[in-house]
């Protein structure tokens, strides 16, 4: 049996992470986790891991195509060439976040991975696959100037890996390892809020290119963390694509060509800040601050259990997945994560969510047993049960009470 072993990945990242959170709690560290942006960090991850394992073949299918047709050296693959490339890796590294940083187009990916205001392993997590198109181009550099895919693969899920511990409060400073790699004292100074802070470090694995471009800040006071503008909302969706949508407006604002361009190619200080709150009065994105019970986390935590379950044997077994089961589990999982989010923010419109994904999963079911009677049967069984009980009302008020009007 044939089994993708990348899947091992996903508990040993949640081990990790339960790791930091525990020790986090034992060394009385304020403020590492909380629980609705950790439920908000690992939804957009599972997303990203969902997806990248559909495109991450197409990624790698691009970067093999310019080595075979366009490749400018014959570099070989001798040992040392590894060093070059790892150095090489690293520089294009520093471009594409830093460009990332500067350029609202890219900005519109990355500024997901920057959303949470907690620093941990959670936030690591909090990447989106259109970062991962952008990342492609970048990457192409390195075959396309001669290094052999065979190498440069490997290379990057170095890059990822590493990257992915230097995402923590819980390791101070490392002394004269300082000097040279990136490390968590100086990632947490990337993903500040602080004025003195913003826009710096951006190293993946070597910190000498900030000092080398004049982007390097060491970290003194403790970081704030998050973006500038904090999203008010965790909705799934937003996240995703609220910065994208100002661009729109901005430039749907402007009559000039050369202006619209100007927003879209120019940096985040050049986008207006009162666009984000009024796309959240036009849309009524916004969180009802209600507590959660215990019984009510639960039921988001078994939600989101369930999720990481389905996501982990979808990696294993993807090779022994056809097309439609694939997308079903896509469609699911997605509705899951937007769910986990309307829940987060007390949303009464979770309760359509919850619907249409029980009416899919029956659906599902009755696509692998080659039958109908299931999701026909969930239809007459809810039709039947609304009449006598008012379904939607009872779950509804117990998603936002008594602010269900708001909602």
């Amino acid at each position: 049996m044939e089994l993708n072993y990348i899947a091992l990945g996903i508990p040993a990242i949640l081990l990790i992470i339960w790791i930091e959170y525990f020790y986090s709690k034992k060394a009385n560290k304020v403020g590492v986790f909380k629980y609705e942006s950790t439920v908000a960090n690992l939804s957009v991850g599972i997303a990203d891991r969902l997806f990248d394992l559909f495109f991450s073949a197409i990624f790698y299918s691009v970067y093999y195509y310019v080595y075979e047709h366009f490749h400018l050296f014959e570099i070989g693959k001798q040992w040392y060439v590894w060093i070059f490339l790892l150095l090489a890796t690293d520089l294009v590294w520093y471009w594409y976040h830093r460009l990332g940083h500067e350029i609202n187009f890219f900005w519109a990916a990355h500024i997901v991975h920057h959303q949470s205001e907690e620093f941990n392993y959670s936030a690591a997590a909090r990447i989106t696959l259109f970062q991962a198109f952008i990342r492609t181009v970048f990457w192409s550099i390195l075959p396309l100037v001669g290094f052999h895919p065979d190498m440069v693969i490997p290379i990057l899920l170095l890059h990822g890996v590493y990257s992915f511990f230097t995402h923590t409060r819980m390791i101070g400073k490392l002394g004269w390892i300082e000097k040279i790699m990136v490390t968590p004292s100086h990632h947490r100074v990337h993903h500040a809020a602080n004025e003195k802070y913003l826009d710096k470090n951006y190293g993946d694995i070597f910190i000498f290119w900030d000092k080398l471009f004049g982007t390097y800040v060491e970290e003194e006071e403790e970081p704030t963390y998050g973006i500038v503008h904090p999203l008010t909302s965790y909705g799934f969706l937003w996240a995703h694509f609220h910065y994208y949508m100002e661009i729109w407006v901005a430039m749907g604002r402007e009559k000039k060509w050369k202006n619209k361009l100007k927003l879209l190619f120019g940096g985040p200080e050049s986008m207006n800040p009162r666009i984000r709150p009024i796309l959240e009065r036009r849309l009524r994105i916004y969180q009802n601050k209600l507590p959660m019970s215990s019984t009510y986390k639960s039921y988001i935590n078994i939600q989101l259990a369930l999720a990481l379950i389905v996501l982990f044997f979808t990696v294993l077994l993807y090779k022994y997945m056809d097309g439609v089961s694939f997308v079903f589990i896509c469609v699911l999982l997605v509705l899951t994560l937007i769910n986990c989010g309307a829940l987060l923010d007390h949303k009464s419109y979770a309760y359509y969510i919850e619907l249409t994904r029980m009416f899919l999963t029956f659906l599902f079911l009755d696509y692998l047993i080659q039958g109908y009677w299931l999701s026909l049967s969930f239809l007459a069984a809810f039709a039947i049960v609304s009449i006598f009980y008012p379904i939607k009302g009872k779950y509804s008020e117990w998603v936002v009470g008594e602010q269900e009007k708001y909602a």
